[in-house]
């Protein structure tokens, strides 16, 4: 399968990895940066293994993930 038709983490998808308009290659590394980050808390989330607690605490992280990443994207494409 080639790169442009593989499939997206869940990761790539919360950051909305392609989507990027003016193709800004900070943007690129932000965001590719997050969605490890996001995949990592959701691998984690899914393990049999913890508790209910520590699931909401990996969901909760991948909710502010996505936001911290939101501001990041806006900061380097804030126009003066």
């Amino acid at each position: 399968m080639s790169e442009q038709n593989r499939v997206l983490t869940f990761g790539e998808k919360a950051v909305g990895l392609s989507f990027n308009p003016a193709g800004n290659p900070k943007v690129n590394e932000l965001k590719e940066m997050y969605a490890k980050i996001i995949d990592f808390c959701h691998e984690n989330r899914a393990d049999p293994n913890i508790g209910a607690e520590a699931k909401r605490y990996f969901s909760k992280a991948i909710s502010y993930a996505e936001d911290s990443q939101m501001n990041g994207v806006k900061a380097l494409t804030w126009q003066y």
